[in-house]
């Protein structure tokens, strides 16, 4: 069917189109406990169509799914309808991605499902349970994904990746009460060290949940973020350096010169990386066919170079633009044990955390932290942070100990300066 599709877009009279074409091969388990209670097997494939079209007015594009088992009428259809859509947007008009040879090699074995999955089964079987803190349910979710991109252009690269998630119920108990924490991860391959490490603090973190103080009205203080929450932060460097927030005037960051107009903290680095251990976005190629590379996007607080998709790059007058997969931040100057001293508040579980890409503004309401006050540590909840990554990108401090959440690689711990803690009345 595939065959015929091109065929049809081909025909269709329409100024380019895309094509894209997903398979998935995937396991999936559901235990109760450590007891499987169904296991399934999935097959499914997903075909998306983009055409675009240009005119005197400009250049727009429409884009929609096609089932695989769509006939050569239903196929026609959905094209004239999106060839349709496309001519009602009006676009600055841009060239799509030519067809470019990726770096890092050719193509990669195909995934081993089996192998992958074993190794979450087992590194679940291995967790250190007590009498009150354990693992109430897990669901495990493996797959091999085979993705091919064919456009107007002369775009045709295929590759296969693997991508999983597990998410998981960790139960804690103290006279008569009980609570349960939520927890998902996604990954490529399975990092059973990280997930051990991560499920063990989590139920710490419940233990700690069922014995809290209110959180007392801090005014300004230094916050230090030691889980995943903390990605959020550096998704706000990611979101500064895209093409498509210079274009429209939502970020002022400019090659060559640096992020703040002063530096208290440290100053780090972002890069974009092709490959990081069991990410499930270890890609050659991103969603529009452009090669992904190793790329520093900013040095030592300085911007280097942007990134993004094609329409806003070739706005910026950029030809070698590309949508990172993999992204790595470095350039913390202190230890874990020193970034650990005096008072702040480390903050651990949120009910939900938040950072604006546009105004830097953050906000997450605290369900559990931990307030050092330079002498005693008060596990406490309730209340929230917030303040903006617009000054806080002046007094930040980042541990030079590093680790993986799936597709990014931060510092451990990161320690915002001056956050606003309300408290509980």
């Amino acid at each position: 069917m595939l065959n015929k599709v091109i065929e049809l877009l081909r025909a269709s009279g329409v100024y380019a189109w895309e094509v894209t074409d997903v398979k998935t091969h995937g396991w999936e388990f559901y235990f109760i406990r450590h007891a499987l209670d169904q296991n399934r097997a999935k097959d499914v494939e997903h075909i998306t169509l983009k055409v675009y079209q240009k005119d005197d007015e400009g250049m727009g594009s429409a884009s929609a799914e096609l089932a695989p088992t769509a006939n050569e009428a239903e196929a026609k259809a959905l094209i004239e309808s999106l060839a349709y859509r496309a001519t009602l947007v009006h676009n600055k008009p841009y060239e799509l991605n030519p067809p470019r040879p990726a770096s890092g090699g050719g193509e990669t074995a195909a995934p081993d499902v089996a192998a992958i999955a074993k190794d979450f089964l087992t590194a679940m079987q291995s967790l250190p349970e007590t009498a009150t803190e354990d693992i109430n349910s897990y669901e495990i979710f493996v797959s091999a994904k085979t993705r091919r991109l064919i456009t107007s252009t002369g775009i045709d690269v295929t590759e296969t990746f693997p991508e999983s998630m597990i998410e998981v119920v960790v139960n804690a108990r103290r006279e008569g009460h009980e609570i349960e924490l939520y927890r998902s991860y996604d990954s490529g391959t399975c990092d059973a060290a990280g997930l051990a490490r991560d499920l063990a603090k989590t139920m710490q973190y419940g233990k700690d949940r069922l014995v809290t103080s209110p959180t007392p009205n801090l005014g300004k203080a230094d916050v230090l973020f030691s889980s995943a929450a903390a990605v959020e932060i550096y998704r706000w460097f990611a979101a500064k350096l895209d093409v498509r927030m210079v274009a429209r005037r939502m970020s002022d960051w400019e090659p060559g010169k640096p992020v703040a107009p002063e530096f208290r903290g440290d100053r780090l680095t972002l890069t974009a990386l092709r490959s990081l251990p069991n990410s499930s976005k270890n890609c050659r190629y991103d969603a529009e066919g452009a090669p992904i590379r190793d790329l520093v996007l900013l040095r030592d607080g300085v911007t280097e170079h942007y990134i993004g998709g094609r329409m806003f790059a070739s706005y910026l007058g950029l030809d070698d633009c590309f949508i990172p997969s993999n992204l790595a931040v470095s350039g913390g100057t202190r230890t874990e044990a020193e970034l650990r001293q005096g008072a702040y508040l480390e903050a651990v579980e949120f009910s939900d955390f938040q950072v604006d890409p546009m105004t830097g503004d953050i906000f997450g309401e605290i369900r559990l932290g931990y307030w050092h006050d330079g002498e005693n540590c008060t596990v406490v909840s309730g209340g929230s942070v917030s303040g903006s990554m617009r000054d806080f990108v002046q007094a930040l401090y980042a541990s030079e100990e590093t680790v993986l959440y799936n597709n990014w690689r931060i510092p451990a711990l990161t320690r915002l300066g001056g956050v606003t803690v309300t408290g509980v009345d």
